[in-house]
């Protein structure tokens, strides 16, 4: 692993962004959420954000989903200036969104629906992604007769069936218990390894762990308010990866040790 200045990367990466935040800033009021923010999220890139409870890693996402607007500055979609929602991403929450009243199967084809596709073509992508991610022949289950780990596959599917080129997670896996959480991270490595076109994911985690065992790059935010991106951490690690394999190598574990240090370092000498 290698550790770079914050604002090498952007200077010197001349890649397509499939998100960039350049200058922004979120004030509600007098509370000022962030402030003059930079970060890009390249395509095909798997990128976690970290930062203390509270810092706004969360207001970054709900820019990129265009839920909502900057202050001031500028969140670009491909290329292209975001206003209003984010047609090119797919969102996938902490908290659970299933329908209660939809089975899995119709849960996950509402998104096609939605979309203008006939119900028995949205039906059938459903019953595809529900096969993908481990749900076979659990389709007509509903959310309450489903297991944490099930509403999250059926979550996952869901975001995934109309095959949007981003992807905006937000600590999707922080309520389940270690095991299923571990399980779900290889789910989702497994489908975006896999995948012909790799998506842009945009990762939002407390755990340090988690976020090196899945990205190519971690980047940390200050503590708020006035948050901002204040190190990064390009992660070397080879893929594809298990991520309760890659947490027992010595890379790993070397990694492990010092972005800590490096955050509160980080953190100090900004002044946070």
């Amino acid at each position: 692993m290698v550790v770079r200045g914050w604002g090498e990367f952007l200077l010197t990466d001349a890649m397509t962004a499939a998100l960039s935040f350049t200058g922004v800033t979120v004030s509600f009021g007098a509370y000022t959420a962030v402030r003059d923010a930079n970060l890009r999220v390249q395509e095909g890139e798997f990128l976690s954000v970290v930062g203390p409870t509270g810092c706004g890693k969360s207001t970054l996402l709900n820019l990129a989903a265009g839920l909502l607007a900057p202050t001031s500055g500028t969140v670009e979609a491909l290329g292209t200036p975001l206003r209003g929602i984010n047609r090119r991403a797919g969102y996938l929450f902490q908290a659970d969104s299933l329908m209660p009243w939809r089975n899995a199967r119709d849960n996950v084809a509402a998104g096609p629906e939605f979309a203008g596709q006939s119900r028995a073509a949205a039906r059938a992508a459903a019953e595809a992604w529900l096969d993908r991610v481990g749900l076979h022949g659990h389709g007509a289950k509903y959310p309450h007769q489903m297991s944490g780990g099930m509403r999250k596959r059926a979550q996952l599917a869901q975001t995934l069936v109309l095959d949007p080129p981003i992807l905006l997670m937000d600590e999707p896996f922080s309520a389940l218990d270690v095991q299923t959480r571990q399980m779900m991270e290889n789910e989702l490595l497994a489908l975006w390894q896999g995948s012909a076109t790799r998506k842009s994911v945009l990762f939002i985690t407390h755990d340090l762990e988690e976020a090196i065992s899945l990205s190519d790059r971690v980047v940390v935010l200050s503590a708020g308010p006035a948050t901002r991106p204040i190190a990064e951490f390009p992660i070397d690690l080879p893929r594809p990866r298990d991520v309760a394999e890659i947490r027992l190598t010595p890379h790993f574990q070397e990694g492990s040790c010092w972005v800590p240090g490096c955050w509160f370092a980080s953190s100090d000498k900004s002044g946070n």
